[in-house]
């Protein structure tokens, strides 16, 4: 491709070299590079790609993409230098590729809890109604049916961009995204308009990133800036800010939900009947099988963009009996005939673990066991507040190691350990021996919810990544019991 159709759209200096060329491929990794390649220095907060330039050039890249000035030995290589080098990488890939979200209905979630489950009721609905959805998420990117492995929530704009590309290829007409802070941040998603942007809720996460709610709010914010329409969980507070700050905000069509408050779409008589959650939308009858208020949270998000897509709501009601979300509120174990059940999600905050063990707790026939820990390496002040919340809402709370990075297992577990108020717990390092435990003292009635690791089949620690697969450990437990 050109070098000057690469750029369209983009502000830039030209340090040296000249603008007529042919590029072969972008790269921001200099190991990836190739001959005739252009190479993105970006500024990380480990590395610094601008190091790196001369190393890309010695692997045959011919532009230099910068943020400063740098020393550069060749003297036919093209350096140019940009204010912002992630919104250049942005605008670049979208060039490259064909601008393939223009071809594309994007609906975007974003919100602390909620968006994996969202995007898959969305998927699930928009497929009942006969359209090809692609779906961009945690556990896994889709294209139609065939999965894809998903490195990060949202890729970086590059793999982002070909993604989508093939998305178009691949004939879907919708794609459906998590879009998190980070990415947000990162102008990972810079240059996409959305169709429809929802919001589900803000509550403490990821802070020793942003450093502060309001940098975690002004990252959310950005979805709804590049949206159509906008869905908005006005039953949170930080919900009622999105509703202000977007109507200020000129021709976005606006739609609320809430269980509490007055909203466009109101929940109303939620009733748990044998692990599903019926309740009424706006008067008329609905069911999910993914039960608790949050779901049903979830489930009003995804019925209020579908509703401004015109979906009717019989396909819907269908999309949220239809649809299966790995690692949430998933139930493992039950082929060996057990007396009680086995529950993994992924709740890893203070609200997640609050919203799942008070789903659980309304049918639970017996205790409630929990099993749960904290990530290492991010926001400490959230750990005592999970250690509060497992032992005054379980019955019994293990407190174990959850991906604890660079951290030492035991100093996090103490952490949880100093916001506990009762003595309904233990603490055992090693996660498979708390889950061993788990199982062991389990009796009928029962159920045992491991938090936190729910659809990954790996754990960071010091030495680094490591198989950890809870569907496995459990299965290897129990098959040794009925030895």
């Amino acid at each position: 491709m050109k070098l000057l159709d690469l750029l369209n759209g983009v502000s830039y200096q030209l340090l040296s070299g000249e603008l007529e060329k042919e590029i072969n491929n972008i790269q921001y990794d200099s190991r990836k590079i190739e001959v005739d390649d252009l190479f993105v220095c970006l500024t990380g907060f480990e590395v610094d790609g601008h190091n790196y330039a001369n190393k890309a050039i010695e692997a045959g890249a011919k532009v230099i993409i910068c943020e400063k000035n740098i020393d550069i030995k060749e003297n036919d290589v093209t350096v140019l230098l940009v204010k912002e080098g992630r919104k250049a990488l942005a605008l670049m890939a979208a060039n490259y590729y064909g601008h393939p979200t223009r071809k594309l209905k994007l609906i975007g979630v974003t919100g602390t809890n909620g968006k994996t489950t969202t995007v898959y009721l969305l998927k699930s609905m928009l497929e009942k109604a006969g359209k090809k959805v692609g779906l961009v998420g945690t556990i896994a990117n889709y294209i139609g049916d065939t999965k894809i492995k998903s490195e990060r929530t949202t890729p970086e704009s590059l793999e982002l961009q070909k993604l989508f590309k093939d998305m178009v290829e691949a004939d879907c007409e919708y794609c459906v995204m998590e879009v998190s802070s980070h990415s947000l941040y990162l102008d990972r998603v810079y240059g996409c308009e959305f169709e429809i942007g929802i919001f589900t809720n803000l509550t403490r996460d990821h802070l020793d990133f942003h450093k502060s709610f309001d940098n975690y709010y002004d990252a959310k914010f950005k979805l709804f800036q590049r949206s159509k329409s906008c869905v908005i969980n006005v039953d949170d507070d930080f919900g009622y800010r999105v509703l202000r700050d977007v109507e200020k905000l000129d021709n976005k069509e606006i739609k609320t939900y809430s269980i509490k408050n007055e909203s466009d779409f109101k929940a109303s008589d939620l009733m748990l009947k044998e692990g599903d959650i019926h309740f009424r939308i706006n008067g008329e009858e609905f069911n999910s099988v993914l039960p608790g208020e949050y779901n049903v949270y979830n489930a009003l998000g995804a019925v209020g963009a579908m509703s401004i897509l015109g979906i009717d709501k019989e396909l819907m009601r269908k999309g949220l009996l239809d649809v299966v979300v790995p690692g949430r509120c998933e139930r493992i174990g039950y082929k060996y005939d057990i007396p009680y059940d086995i529950i993994i999600d992924f709740a890893h905050t203070p609200d997640g673990l609050k919203n799942i063990l008070e789903t659980l707790k309304g049918f639970t026939k017996n205790r409630l066991i929990a099993v749960y820990g904290c990530g290492g390496d991010r926001d400490k002040v959230k750990r005592a507040e999970l250690g509060r919340i497992g032992t005054e809402l379980a019955d019994l709370a293990i407190i174990t190691s959850d991906n604890p990075r660079e951290e030492d297992p035991m100093v996090i577990i103490k952490e949880i350990v100093a916001g506990i108020k009762k003595s309904n717990y233990l603490a055992i390092e090693n996660r498979v021996e708390a889950i061993k435990l788990a199982l062991g003292m389990a009796e009928e009635g029962d159920v045992i919810v491991l938090a936190g690791k729910g659809h990954e089949n790996y754990q960071i620690v010091n030495e680094g990544v490591i198989h950890f697969d809870e569907r496995e450990i459990v299965d290897d437990i129990l098959a040794n019991k009925k030895k």
